[in-house]
């Protein structure tokens, strides 16, 4: 889909003293992230922060594209990856509150391959125990990643590398779109019975296409037409362009993995990608974006005085009873995700974190010994971008880089200490 002029312009509107940010603390930072920058970890970056509904802080440094010389700019282009998650929760949640779904429906009821799922039960990727499903996937599994499904990249299950022997780890197998997709994972069997933990995986992608069915309308058009246009987010995609061109390619950030010695290096193979219009709308991780439309997503969700969450400039999305109901922790039993999901990575960063619908929850922050609030709603995508919302501070951050894998440095519990001893009132 083709982006018009760009609308990406952040102006701090208040001054960020009158917010209750100290502005001295807030370089501290600046000078942090900077340092990633001058030892090459990370190529460049951009940091909002706004409070109350008002934009406080912005910071840029270094290079959107270090071989081509070009800076981090406000119009830059990045690949949000994981951050598309919460955009497509919302999506589905709009039609919630339009009847066309309800979160107890059966998935077979927008996607028939569902209607038979089994459940791994043993043995290996080349020769699978099966059970059937005890109960059918829903569509709130699908919101909370407790649906049994998974990614091919996690290569920690014999389910895992399935998904991979079907073309599913980092894209999906040429001519495959979204349909066709969600066709093949209901044949492959589920991690475990459906509401039993909690796995990140492609449920998100999943609920896009039962958006698609549920609206009649393609995933693109109607995040397009419901969320994008009504809230001036006019860079936001599953592209930077239409296709190839030195336009879209000059403002899209380079995508960077780590080398041996710790720096960045170029993956083009990988990043070129997001320069074509996908086949496969991935309501998962396959939007790309500016910092300045992000921010309006995170602030139309954010509860202020003059604006209630689900709205911004007078235009609402979503109720905000819908919005907080979203921000409830929908883990049975109030449990954790250290306790009740199967960790990312060998050191857990969710210790006292919840997950809602399409959000990861804090529940508590000392389990996590990083400070923070109590319900605040966040995630992050794969290039180690981040973003949180603390209704209870007013307060949306949201963090942008072009790094894979996420795990590579602890730049997200590094921002929250830096973000919160910032905040004085």
């Amino acid at each position: 889909m083709p982006h018009t002029v760009p609308v990406t312009e952040l102006t701090i509107d208040t001054d960020p003293a009158e917010l209750g940010l100290d502005k001295e603390r807030l370089k501290r930072i600046d000078a942090h992230f900077a340092r990633y920058v001058a030892d090459g970890r990370l190529a460049g970056w951009l940091l909002t922060i706004s409070r109350h509904g008002h934009l406080a802080h912005v910071a840029r440094c270094g290079s959107r594209d270090l071989e081509a010389g070009l800076p981090v700019t406000d119009d830059t282009l990045w690949r949000i990856y994981s951050m598309t998650k919460p955009i497509t929760s919302v999506a589905a949640m709009i039609l919630y509150e339009e009847g066309r779904l309800a979160l107890t429906d059966p998935v077979s009821a927008f996607i028939p391959a569902f209607a038979d799922v089994r459940v791994y039960d043993g043995g290996s990727d080349q020769k699978q125990v099966t059970v059937p499903a005890a109960e059918p996937v829903r569509v709130w599994h699908l919101l909370t990643h407790t649906a049994g499904l998974t990614y091919g990249f996690h290569r920690v299950h014999p389910v895992d590398a399935l998904y991979r022997a079907a073309g599913f780890e980092w894209g999906t197998p040429p001519g495959t779109d979204l349909a066709r997709a969600c066709d093949i994972w209901a044949t492959i069997p589920l991690l475990f019975q459906p509401g039993a933990e909690w796995n990140y995986s492609v449920a998100t992608d999943v609920l896009g296409r039962v958006v698609e069915v549920a609206s009649g309308q393609q995933l693109d058009h109607f995040l397009e037409q419901r969320i994008f246009r009504p809230l001036g987010m006019t860079q936001t995609a599953f592209s930077a362009g239409p296709q190839p061109g030195p336009e879209a390619a000059s403002r899209l950030a380079a995508l960077y993995r780590p080398s041996r010695d710790g720096r960045a290096v170029r993956l083009d193979e990988l990043g070129q990608a997001a320069l074509r219009h996908p086949r496969m709308l991935g309501g998962g991780g396959g939007l790309v974006s500016t910092a300045a439309d992000y921010d309006r997503f995170t602030r139309m969700l954010l509860h202020t005085d003059a604006s209630p969450a689900g709205e911004l400039d007078g235009t609402r999305l979503l109720s905000p009873r819908t919005v907080a109901y979203m921000a409830r922790n929908h883990l049975p039993g109030h449990q954790d995700l250290e306790t009740f999901g199967r960790p990312l990575y060998a050191e857990s960063p969710f210790r006292g974190v919840g997950f809602g619908l399409g959000f990861a929850v804090l529940l508590d922050p000392v389990p996590g010994k990083v400070i923070g609030t109590a319900g605040e709603l966040s995630w992050g995508g794969a290039a180690s971008t981040t973003f949180w919302i603390d209704q209870a501070e007013g307060l949306t951050v949201s963090f942008f880089t072009q790094l894979l894998p996420s795990s590579t440095y602890p730049i997200r519990p590094q921002l929250r200490q830096l973000v919160y001893q910032a905040l004085i009132s």
